[in-house]
Parts: structure tokens; sequence; C-alpha cells
């Protein structure tokens, strides 16, 4: 089984988001799924032109030539697809967006009916995909996570993927200064790697180990109070320069 991550956060490796991507791809690893990781940071990719060539002039093929090419033909071998973000604006980060946009070629122009809606089946020659989100979000409250997750499963339909959930870490700000402050967050690592090793193994992950991803570290009132503090901290650090 393959499974191609793509990792949209600016931090990359350091972010918030890797914190709770990267056990998730090593449970994975561990079931026995070959996982590769790329950064939309690392990698050239220019937005979607419109044009629709990958449709009519070249068949599956995007007329730019940037690393997207090497993104399509991953994709089309690809039996997992993990897409990790933080929300930024409601949504996720905007190179993540364009990669995505850049995905079109692995379908057909044509439409067809699924679900009495219309659809575009995929291209021959490209695999069906579970599709799972990962992300963090520096609100507290787990449905700010919300018009993501719709637009995930939004886009699983029209692009012939199949919706496999959700990694969600809410008020995710703390969580870096958390571990390293020896804070006792070890279930929520544990979760995320035992939800890599279920869909790998089982094909599906279980609400209830999503859950543990999810679960509250601290107040709400401790968060804003922590968080107000430290924007309060680093705009009187600026003045006093």
């Amino acid at each position: 089984m393959k499974v191609l991550a793509i990792n949209g956060s600016p931090k990359m490796d350091k972010g918030n988001t890797a914190l709770i991507l990267d056990p998730f791809l090593d449970g994975m690893r561990e079931a026995g799924a070959e996982v590769e990781l790329q950064y939309t940071k690392k990698l050239n990719i220019n937005p979607c032109q419109g044009e629709f060539n990958c449709w009519l002039k070249t068949p599956g093929k995007c007329f730019q030539k940037d690393d997207m090419e090497m993104i399509n033909k991953k994709r089309a071998d690809t039996d997992i697809l993990v897409l990790a973000s933080p929300v930024y604006c409601d949504a996720i980060t905007s190179p993540l967006k364009n990669l995505m946009d850049r995905l079109l070629p692995g379908v057909e122009p044509y439409f067809e009916m699924r679900e009495n809606h219309c659809r575009h089946p995929l291209r021959k020659g490209v695999k069906k995909v579970k599709l799972v989100l990962v992300s963090n979000c520096g609100f507290w409250e787990t449905d700010n996570f919300d018009p993501l997750i719709a637009h995930m499963k939004a886009f699983s339909k029209n692009a012939s993927m199949d919706y496999a959930g959700a990694l969600l870490r809410p008020h995710g700000g703390a969580l870096q200064e958390m571990v390293s402050m020896g804070m006792p967050l070890k279930d929520i690592f544990d979760a995320a790697r035992e939800a890599g090793r279920q869909l790998v193994r089982d094909g599906q992950m279980s609400e209830e180990i999503l859950a543990k991803v999810s679960r509250e570290i601290m107040p709400r009132e401790t968060y804003v109070q922590l968080a107000n503090d430290s924007f309060r901290e680093e705009l009187r650090k600026l003045q006093s320069d």
C-alpha cells in the first residue's frame, strides 16, 4: 500500500501540524505501508491557469512544467492521500489549495451521475484513493474545523476519492510548549499513531481514537489568557527595541 502525504504548513516539520502528522505516518509505516512525505514549501507549483489543456489538448497532463508533474505521477499510483494543514482563514494554506487545484488532470472532463449528482470520473490508470485530513487550529473549539471538513468532503466526491476522516488538533497553539514542558500528552500522539495503523490495517479509523487526538488539553479560559499574554509580551518586546 502506498501513501502520499502532503504537509502544507509553512513551518514544515517544525509546526504543530507535524506533531500530529508525523506519528500518524509512523503508524502507517508500522502497519506495512510505503509512505512518502512532501512539503508544499519545498515544491515549485504554479497556480492552475484554467485553460483545460489537461482535458483537451494533452489529456491527463498539464502544460506547465513544474513539480506538479512529479506529484501527479505519484498520486496516480497512491492508495491513501494525506493532506495536512493548519487552519488558515477557515481553510487550508494557499500552497496546499494550489496543489489540490492542480490534481485536475487525474479526472476526465466528462460528467457521470453518482448518487444523483454530476461528478467527474477518474482517468484510466489513476487509482481511487482514500483521502485523510490532518489539521491543527489555533482556536480552542473543535467546530472551527467544520468549514475545512466540509471542503474536504466535497473535494473527495468531486475528485472521485473516498473521504476517510480527519485527525484534528484544536487549541494547537499550546501544543509545542506543553510538549517542551513535559506535560502528559503522550496519549494524543499514541492515538495519532494508532489511527495510522488502523487505516492501513482495517481501512478505517475509529471515532474513539480520533476523539483522543482532539481531546481537550487545557480549559478554554486558561488557553485564552495564555495566548493573550503571549501576544502582549511579543508586542512589548517589539515596542521596546
